[in-house]
Parts: structure tokens; C-alpha cells; sequence
């Protein structure tokens, strides 16, 4: 079995990087980029040369190209030693056209054109943009930059290789004075006062300070040395990471006595344990200094509310074990009374939920709810009614009750036309006794691949179902993506579906075998 789950495991990831492929070739060679700027504000407040600057900046953010300015350029020629801040200086000052460039200007620009051309990007210069007094207008200042498009492979190679990231003393530059770099083990984390018995492993010159921790918290042990990296969110959750996005808690901030690293205690919703490294914040911002002893100073905030994985693994497992609870025994029952009424008013609810497509008949329950029940039709992180949970788990529930109906009645019929069956009653068992001991068994073998798909999913939410009761889980994330262009969820989001879908098929796989010994992985006959 170890051999069949390991090559199982390697199909399934070369399959999730073709979807994730795919999914790149769809957003960044058939979509229209400019639609990135369809909801943002700031693109409606340039204009002329400001606006050209910054849809590249933005284009450069979203991976489209790669993006180089002639300040940028100069400015790693003082970073190489190549120039000084004076030099740089003069050389940045472009005239309103290439033939009003100082001497040192033009000397740079041209060296600038001549070392990105021969490597493929393509120079643009934008001359001044000036009105009829002769005046630059808004954003019309000379501009100068290369830029060329980022290779399909290039982009998904990066994206991949830097999936993983792990933390290191030297995530700091080198140049900076920060102190000994290190890890400090203590058995007293300074979060809590120093009073508390809670083991902790600190650092310095590392990305995050806190590199493995514990609190209250499920589950209890937290580590920062191994992140996942699954693009930055631009718009859905703007300058934090897919995956940040969908396990951070929602919801009001929760106030707690906090104790700063400066000894100042404040009722704030900070999680010190999340701080992570800003080279100058601690001087930059007053408040920084009244709490904070170094720049370990962006933190993140406890919220009362669940994650995006969260709501959705609520309402998924919930509506999953209704489905079994209900759909298993009913499916018996219509396969036991064939051509009965029973069996009868289940095929009619199968056809229905079949034919009906998923939106009307949310819609519909929906309507039926909140008119006749008075049940919420919104979902609001705020409540404490848990009544908010009915109509969605519902809405997730009835589709797959009818499924399992379906295959259930399906498989069972098929095993009570077998010739075992024929043989069970000859030898004088009842029905009952038949339909328990041999038929439900079998019957529900194939009915078992399912449940570690129906568990695992229930952590992706229901796109269309979560879009209409309004809930701030995983499925709702997706389409919110969509709908704002926002490149790196979408492509965050559809990997994690593609893992999880291989996950819960190899899962189910094991199951069988291991509910049903005539199933077997090797090659060797039996």
C-alpha cells in the first residue's frame, strides 16, 4: 500500500501543477490585465506619464512583467558600489526630452538602455507631458524604464520554488544593526509576562521573532520556521498571503492584557506571537516606540470570529453528516420497497435536485426560510444566534442527500440481483437477515470511497451557496477573487483545491482497501 499512497501522491502533484498551469495560461494570457484596475481608486487619481508608470508597477505586482525604473537602476548602482548619492543624484534628473538630458544624465540613460536591451527588455522613454503655457502637467514628469513580459514557465517556476519558505537568522540584511543574531529556547515566553510556564523559541534576524510557541489555542503548538507562500492578495485581502487569508481569524477584535516587549501593558487585540520584522518601524512611529524594543513590530489581530477554512469546515462537516445520517438509510429503504411509495417520493426529490439547477433551489429554500421561519438569510460573523448556520448547512445538505439516495438504491438493487442473494434465500434466510448481513455490506463499500472527500471538501466551502448566504468562508473567497481580478487568490485558491481533491481520492482509496480485504494495491494475485 506505502508504494501505490507514494506514487498516488507524485500523479496527483504533477496533476495539481498542470491545474495550476492552466490556471495561469487562462488569467495571464486570455484575460485582459487592464482589468486589474476595474476597482482601484488610486488608478482613477493618475493621469498622463503617472498613469503609464504605474499600470507596469501594478502589472510588475500582479506578475504580468518585469518591471525596471532608471531610479531603480541607479539605485542599485550606489548599493554596488558603482556611484555615490551625489552622483546618483545628478544623474536621475531627466530633461523633458532625451535631447535636454545633462551630460551625466545621458551618459547613464544610455548605459541603462544598452544593459536591459541586450537582455531582452524593451526601453521606453516618456518625454514630458507639458500643456500650452509649456507647463508639465499632474503626473506628467519624463519618465524611463524597461520592461518585458514574464514567461509563463518563469512565473510558475517562482511561484512553486517559493511555495515554501523557511525562516532563517539571516532574513535580515546583513548590513543592518540589529544585534546578535540567533535563537533563544525559553521556558517563560515574555508574551505572557515572563510569568507563565510556556516554552518558546525566539529569534533575531529572523523573519518572524517567534519561531515556535505555545497557547491556548488549537492546536496549541505553533511554529513559524516553515511558512507556506501562496501568492499576496492585492485586492480580496490586500499586501497578506492566500493562505494567511484563509486561516486568519474574522470578526470583532478581541481585547486581552497585553504586555509589550517595553513592559507597557495595553488592552489591545495584538498577537505578539505573529510579529514579524520591518526594518525601521520601532523609530518610524511613536507608538512602536512606547511598546516595542526593536522592529519586531508588524503584528496581526485576534479576532472573535472564525477563518474562511473555518466557517466553511463548520457548515461542511455539518451538512456532511446530515447527508450520511439521512441519505444512507433512505437509499435502503427505496432499494428494500422497490416500485413502493417510498421509493417513489425519492426518485421525484432525486429528479428534482438533478434537473433544478443549484441557484434556483437555493434561492428557493432561502425564500422558504426567511418567509415562513423566520430563519436568517444573511450570515453575520456578529451573532451569536448560531440560527445563521440552518439555511446554509440546509442548502448544502439536500443535494447530497439526493446523491446518496441515488447510488445507494443504485448499488443496492445491483447486489440483491446477484447470485449469492439467490443463494442466501435458498438456504432459508430472511430478507432482513440478507439485506443486513450481505447486501448492506457490500452496498456500502463503494459509498465509503466517498466519505474522506466529503470530510476533506467541507474545507473548501460551497462557491454558490456561501455567494448567496453571504458567508466569509473558502468558497466565497474564490468568487470574490474573480469578480476583483485578484490574480494571486484565484491562483492560491484553485491549488488548494487541486491538493485537496488528490488528498481525498488516495484517502478514499485507502479506505476501501481497508474496509473490503478482496481489494488490494499490489500486482500480486491473490
Amino acid at each position: 500500500m506505502g508504494k501505490y499512497v507514494l506514487k498516488r501522491l507524485l500523479y496527483g502533484a504533477v496533476s495539481a501543477v498542470i491545474v495550476v498551469l492552466i490556471v495561469m495560461v487562462l488569467i495571464y494570457s486570455m484575460l485582459d490585465r487592464n482589468k486589474i484596475f476595474s476597482g482601484d481608486p488610486a488608478y482613477n487619481h493618475t493621469a498622463s506619464n503617472g498613469r503609464t508608470t504605474y499600470e507596469y508597477a501594478r502589472w510588475e505586482a500582479y506578475g504580468y512583467v518585469d518591471y525596471i525604473t532608471y531610479a531603480d537602476y541607479l539605485r542599485d548602482q550606489v548599493k554596488a558600489g558603482a556611484m555615490d548619492a551625489e552622483t546618483q543624484k545628478a544623474a536621475a534628473a531627466l530633461g523633458r526630452t532625451p535631447e535636454k538630458d545633462p551630460e551625466l544624465t545621458a551618459e547613464y540613460t544610455a548605459r541603462f538602455r544598452e544593459e536591459y536591451e541586450s537582455q531582452g527588455y524593451e526601453v521606453v522613454r516618456l518625454d514630458a507631458d507639458v500643456n500650452k503655457k509649456g507647463r508639465v502637467k499632474d503626473g506628467g514628469n519624463p519618465a524611463m524604464f524597461a520592461v518585458k513580459d514574464v514567461p509563463l514557465l518563469q512565473r510558475a517556476a517562482t511561484y512553486f520554488t517559493k511555495m515554501f519558505q523557511i525562516d532563517s537568522i539571516h532574513y535580515v540584511p546583513e548590513e543592518t544593526d540589529i544585534g546578535e543574531r540567533g535563537l533563544t529556547f525559553t521556558l517563560y515566553d515574555p508574551v505572557y509576562g515572563g510569568e507563565k510556564f510556556s516554552p518558546a523559541i525566539i529569534g533575531n534576524g529572523t523573519k518572524y521573532k517567534y519561531q515556535l510557541y505555545f497557547d491556548d489555542q488549537f492546536p496549541f503548538i505553533h511554529q513559524n520556521m516553515l511558512t507556506i507562500n501562496l501568492g499576496e492578495s492585492f485586492t480580496v485581502n490586500q499586501g497578506v498571503d492566500v493562505f494567511t487569508t484563509m486561516t486568519d481569524t474574522q470578526g470583532a477584535y478581541v481585547l486581552s492584557s497585553i504586555t509589550y516587549p517595553t513592559g507597557v501593558v495595553m488592552d489591545r487585540a495584538d498577537d505578539l506571537h505573529t510579529a514579524t520584522y520591518v526594518e525601521g518601524s520601532k523609530d518610524s512611529i511613536a507608538a512602536n516606540a512606547e511598546r516595542f524594543t526593536d522592529d519586531y513590530t508588524n503584528v496581526r489581530t485576534t479576532k472573535g470570529g472564525l477563518s474562511r477554512l473555518g466557517y466553511s469546515f463548520v457548515m461542511g462537516i455539518l451538512s456532511t453528516i446530515m447527508a450520511y445520517v439521512l441519505g444512507l438509510p433512505i437509499g435502503l429503504m427505496m432499494a428494500r420497497h422497490k416500485e413502493g411509495l417510498l421509493d417513489k417520493i425519492g426518485t421525484v426529490y432525486i429528479m428534482f435536485i438533478i434537473a433544478v439547477p443549484s441557484l434556483a433551489y437555493i434561492f428557493l429554500f432561502k425564500a422558504i426560510g426567511t418567509s415562513l421561519f423566520g430563519l436568517p438569510g444573511v450570515f453575520d460573523m456578529e451573532s451569536s444566534s448560531k440560527l445563521m448556520y440552518v439555511l446554509p448547512v440546509i442548502s448544502l445538505t439536500l443535494p447530497s442527500v439526493a446523491n446518496l439516495m441515488k447510488w445507494m438504491r443504485r448499488y443496492m438493487i445491483d447486489q440483491m440481483n446477484s447470485d449469492y442473494v439467490k443463494f442466501a434465500r435458498s438456504g432459508g434466510l430472511t430478507e432482513s437477515e440478507i439485506f443486513t448481513k450481505h447486501i448492506w455490506k457490500n452496498a456500502a463499500i463503494p459509498i465509503t470511497h466517498g466519505i474522506p472527500g466529503s470530510i476533506i471538501f467541507a474545507m473548501t466551502g460551497a462557491i454558490i451557496t456561501e455567494r448567496v448566504y453571504v458567508v466569509p468562508g473558502a468558497g466565497n473567497l474564490l468568487t470574490t477573487a474573480i469578480n476583483r481580478y485578484d490574480n494571486a487568490v484565484i491562483v492560491g485558491v484553485t491549488l488548494f483545491y487541486a491538493v485537496l481533491s488528490v488528498v481525498s481520492i488516495i484517502l478514499g482509496d485507502v479506505l476501501m482497501a481497508t474496509v473490503d480485504p478482496r481489494i488490494s494495491f499490489t500486482n500480486k494475485a491473490r
